[in-house]
């Protein structure tokens, strides 16, 4: 049996028989998108597989640098709650090869119990059993952009992350000459996401020194979001035990565009686009336009769930292919959303706001819950924009919030969000990206001493 064969409690077990396996690699993501996990022995696996297992809640509780949230916490978890485990159920059907280790698999678990709305995967579940409620499948696929240096987590503290040595040099956008010279890389990365069922349908070099961008094959939303999120942690992995490093941050320096994130999205109906209307303008039927209405309209309220992290409001500046307000456009780069007009089969809609280091679950879910609101509510989108829209002006409702503060209390006030999302969960992670941005604020940046340490 294959792993991604497995569909239940009993494939699963029948199959760690059938391998004689003594571990399995088991693991959640966390708010911030890492997979936290660990190697379970056999016995407590097949025993967990049937009434579930505790994990320290502290996985809710802290930051991508494992310091706890203070001044003031989050509510769920923290010193008040002492810490205790929260209870996880392991999801069967998410059972995948680990071909970067012998005789072993890798299972997903989603947190339950009083820890299930602060669960990223739950929350993406959440969006899409809304849109099962309201008639439509959904469709999605994530596209990444990453940095590949010649470096290991070592050399980089030792150079503290500067001048680290890039794969390979120079502007090389689609170049077959990086991706020939470089195919043990590419080849190696391929057969790693069909492994492991986060199968790549582009792999191309992209502008700048190591930059590579690959689309992953569309799927329902929760597992789409499931192999965007495991993509990037194993890329990272691949990368590293061939001594190099991959990196998703959205902008690693001042000199090279940001690395995006995008969403392609549809929804269908009793087998047929719902976004397809061949006598529409554009090709799109009613509910693509209030889809796109409502991606538009809640942009900004949403904006903490999809540029996460203080270096993401770094990428959304004029002229760097990331759009700096809630525009859309057909078949526009320089806009926030794209709409792609094609066949019945290909109608769909870009969500061009994302960066890489978005965690999947919590974009996916922002950007399909907004669109899904906006068909219940029959939101109308602006006039589409044509030519260059960083030479348009938008008003002021438009405009996306300048830094992870300002989303952050954009976010709590959302009623939309509350109701998309619940209340818990919104109140949860918007004091998780305020402790962000304090955090940053203890920073003193190079830019900093530069600017002010002889001359003020």
């Amino acid at each position: 049996m294959r792993a991604r064969d497995v569909k239940s409690t009993a494939d699963l077990k029948a199959l760690v028989d059938q391998r004689g396996m003594s571990h399995i690699k088991v693991g959640v993501f966390d708010v911030d998108g890492v997979l936290r996990g660990k190697y379970m022995k056999r016995e407590k696996f097949l025993s967990a597989l049937e009434n579930g297992f505790g994990f320290c809640d502290v996985v809710l509780g802290w930051d991508s640098y494992d310091q706890l949230y203070e001044d003031p916490g989050v509510k769920y978890t923290g010193w008040h709650t002492g810490y205790p485990d929260a209870p996880v159920r392991l999801l069967p059907e998410t059972t995948r090869e680990l071909p970067l280790e012998e005789n072993m698999i890798f299972v997903l678990g989603e947190f339950t119990g009083a820890a299930e709305p602060f669960c990223p995967r739950g929350v993406m579940r959440k969006v899409q059993d809304r849109a099962a409620a309201m008639g439509f499948e959904a469709m999605a696929g994530l596209e990444y952009e990453f940095f590949v240096f010649d470096e290991t987590p070592h050399s980089v503290r030792e150079k503290n992350y500067r001048g680290m040595k890039p794969m390979a040099p120079g502007f090389f956008g689609y170049s077959m000459i990086r991706a020939t010279t470089g195919s043990d890389f590419y080849r190696g990365l391929l057969d790693l996401s069909e492994k492991m069922d986060f199968p790549i349908e582009g792999l191309h070099e992209e502008t700048g020194p190591g930059a590579l961008e690959a689309a992953i094959e569309i799927a329902g939303p929760v597992e789409a979001a499931d192999r965007a999120a495991l993509f990037k942690t194993f890329v990272k992995i691949f990368a590293q035990k061939q001594d190099k490093m991959a990196t998703f941050m959205a902008k690693w320096s001042p000199d090279w565009p940001g690395q995006s994130g995008h969403i392609h999205m549809s929804l269908w109906k009793d087998g047929k686009s719902a976004f397809h209307d061949a006598k529409g303008e554009h090709a799109m039927s009613e509910t693509m336009r209030h889809f796109v209405g409502g991606q538009q309209a809640l942009m900004p309220e949403l904006l903490a769930m999809v540029a996460s992290t203080i270096n993401a409001y770094t990428r959304l500046i004029p002229g760097f292919w990331a759009p700096t307000d809630a525009s859309w456009g057909v078949d526009n780069r320089t806009c926030a959303l794209r709409v792609i007009p094609g066949s019945k089969k290909s109608q769909r809609v870009e969500y061009r706001i994302g960066p890489a280091d978005a965690n999947p679950y919590l974009a996916l879910a922002a950007a399909l819950g907004s669109g899904l609101w906006g068909v219940e509510n029959k939101i109308e989108p602006t006039a589409p924009v044509t030519g260059n829209a960083y030479d348009t002006k938008f008003p002021a409702k438009q405009h996306l919030p300048k830094t992870l503060w300002e989303s952050a209390q954009r976010l709590r006030k959302s009623k939309p969000a509350a109701e998309l999302f619940g209340a818990d969960f919104v109140d949860h992670y918007a004091t998780s990206r305020e402790w962000e941005e304090r955090e940053f604020r203890k920073a003193i940046t190079d830019w900093e001493m530069e600017r002010y340490l002889e001359i003020i």
